[in-house]
């Protein structure tokens, strides 16, 4: 039997875009993740979802006890229960040769087995009743996987009194899903979280059976192998196993970018291919350690990992070629999802403005409140309502959800950087500092710019469906890869998956780069502006990390020359224009390096001039 019914998946896209994906995609064996920040958001949607389905709805109001975390399991069992539903049709109508079952073959990879053997069932003489015997045992649905960032901790109060850990919200996020009766996996992302990791080994979902089965699985997002294996270790010294790594570029991906230090995607994936096997073994011999210290089952078979990857690629080419090249299971593709509604949920007037956004309107921003260079489309509305309110002297969100009040600045039941408060607070603080007009209007900019991206990233939804948004308001953030330039039509979820395989092209921008070179595009665009961004305050020690990190991508430039020029039967159209363009990019990387270096020897001299100067006086 399969494991899986294709060989891509649909990562979480922002709060609200991939929500209720699953019940759109899971029927046709298609995996898709649920972002589980907004439990407010999900609470209407389930009232919708019951309304629609005709189930018996009690809604779970803010005064109820765990409320976060109950109103995650309802909306998940929910949609647990509509997918089955779905599925059980789409195997109904294969009986007599329906519109569904025949979407779900047409939409697998081309030479599926299971398309070939229900075609040789259907032309020998068997029953009915074996066809659906046949279907339960051999078809494959998608996988309602969550989505928790790890760091959207928010500790949370009562009339003034602290609530213990485990009710913070990523840890009410955790129980939620812990408690579903949903068997598939939590993807845990934005980096560790020790406390939530440890609040993990509480739930005996998360732990083995003898046969090395889980009823609930982990998937950790890493950008580079060392954090894949630190990550690992420490939850296997918990007794919990890593399913699966997904490997996500730095920063050619959407939403928040979490850039390495230098370390290219390629390179990324060739290290977890030849240290595979000595991931599995090592983690796996501390996990089965742990188990016994816990008197806990240890599993008599193998455990398995699985390593996928995601961020920017946009070719069937590209797809083959990753998972053939790095031996990968499967490959992420998210941003082109966003135009097709059959597989996400976008509000027209959003959709329209996606399709029609070229490589200048997408750009890595300083908007998201949690300090990370975040994704974004020029002239989204929740830019454009933040503008407003900046030009009415009274910048800043009013804060409706709070998700993401970490800062304890000037409270210690935290803030928002996006809100009035926290900015209003900030401002008159810049106000007593009596700084030059060019050095104010920076860091005055550097403090309203700040967008209230948790509430404006699962409003699309509520609009998209019509429900009430008068607590969050029309504003919409749209968080796209830069991969989005390359789309420019609403698409069919068919003709996507189509794309993915082959079978059809949707890209209309003829000269999209490679997925690597697009990257490296990036990467050399973000270092050259944190240089000149911190040109006049650069300290020796980030110098010598800017080095460090040329030095890394200098590296990575060199595998992917030996790489390109070793390929056989792949992108041989544009194999040489890839060639001159990584010389280009390294020739520039050198200039930058040379700058650099010139400068830190110069800082060195002075300083070492400065303390000879000072022993003479002493002495």
């Amino acid at each position: 039997m399969l494991t899986k019914a294709h060989s891509f998946h649909i990562p979480v896209m922002g709060i609200g875009f991939t929500i209720d994906s699953p019940l759109k995609v899971a029927q046709y064996g298609i995996d898709s993740v649920i972002s589980l920040v907004d439990d407010i958001l999900i609470e209407k949607l389930r009232k919708m979802y019951s309304d629609k389905f005709e189930i018996p709805y009690q809604e779970i109001t803010n005064k109820v006890d765990d409320f976060r975390a109950k109103r995650i399991t309802a909306y998940l069992n929910l949609i647990n229960t509509a997918v089955d539903k779905k599925y059980e049709e789409l195997k109904e109508s294969a009986l007599d040769k329906g519109k569904a079952f025949k979407t779900y073959l047409e939409m697998l990879p081309s030479g599926s087995t299971l398309k070939k053997e229900f075609k040789k069932l259907t032309e020998s003489n068997i029953t009915l009743s074996e066809i659906k015997s046949w279907l339960d045992t051999h078809l494959v649905k998608g996988a309602i996987d969550v989505n928790i960032m790890t760091k959207v901790d928010k500790d949370n109060y009562i009339k003034g009194e602290q609530l213990p850990v485990e009710y913070n919200d990523a840890h009410a996020a955790l129980r939620g899903f812990a408690k579903s009766n949903l068997s598939t996996s939590v993807v845990l992302s934005a980096g560790m979280n020790p406390r939530l990791y440890a609040y993990m080994s509480t739930f005996d979902d998360f732990y083995p059976t003898a046969n090395g089965t889980f009823k609930k699985k982990i998937i950790l997002k890493v950008s580079d192998y060392r954090s894949a294996l630190i990550q690992g270790k420490f939850l296997a010294k918990k007794g919990l196993w890593v399913s699966e790594y997904r490997i996500e570029s730095g920063l050619n991906c959407g939403g928040h970018a979490f850039a390495t230090d230098g370390y290219l995607l390629g390179p990324v994936l060739a290290e977890f291919k030849a240290q595979r096997e000595s991931l599995k073994t090592t983690i796996e011999t501390v996990l089965k350690q742990e188990l016994k210290n816990q008197n806990r089952v240890v599993p008599t078979q193998p455990l398995d990992i699985k390593i996928t990857a995601q961020g920017g690629v946009g070719t069937h080419e590209e797809h083959n070629f990753l998972i053939k090249e790095y031996q990968l299971d499967a490959v992420g593709w998210g941003s082109p999802f966003l135009l097709v509604p059959e597989a996400t949920t976008v509000d027209n007037q959003t959709l329209n403005k996606l399709a029609q956004a070229k490589e200048d309107d997408l750009y890595l921003s300083n908007i998201s409140p949690l300090g990370v260079p975040f994704h974004n489309l020029k002239n989204n509305t929740k830019d454009i309502e933040k503008e407003t309110l900046i030009n009415k002297g009274r910048p800043g969100s009013s804060c409706p959800k709070k998700f993401v009040a970490l800062n304890k600045e000037f409270k210690e039941t935290g803030i928002c950087t996006a809100s009035r408060e926290y900015q209003y607070l900030k401002i008159k603080e810049l106000d007593s500092q009596n700084l030059a007009d060019d050095d104010y209007k920076n860091r005055y900019n550097s403090i309203v710019e700040k967008s209230c991206t948790c509430v404006g990233l699962g409003t699309s939804a509520l609009l998209a469906y019509n429900l009430d948004t008068k607590v969050e308001g029309k504003g919409v953030s749209i968080c796209p890869g830069p991969n989005m330039a390359y789309y420019s039509k609403v698409t069919s979820l068919k003709t996507m998956v189509d794309h993915i395989y082959g079978r059809d092209n949707v890209i209309t921008e003829t000269k999209r780069p490679h997925v690597f070179i697009k990257e490296l595009f990036i990467y050399v665009d973000y270092l050259k502006k944190k240089v000149e961004v911190n040109r006049k305050e650069i300290t020796l020690k980030e110098k010598k990390h800017l080095l460090t990190f040329i030095t890394n991508m200098q590296t990575g430039i060199a595998y992917y020359k030996a790489l390109f020029t070793q390929l056989k039967h792949s992108f041989e159209k544009n194999k040489q224009e890839i060639l001159q363009i990584l010389n280009n990019e390294e020739s520039s990387l050198k200039r930058l390096e040379t700058e650099l270096e010139t400068e830190l020897e110069t800082e060195l001299e002075t300083e070492l001039e400065t303390e000879l100067e000072l022993l003479t006086v002493k002495s």
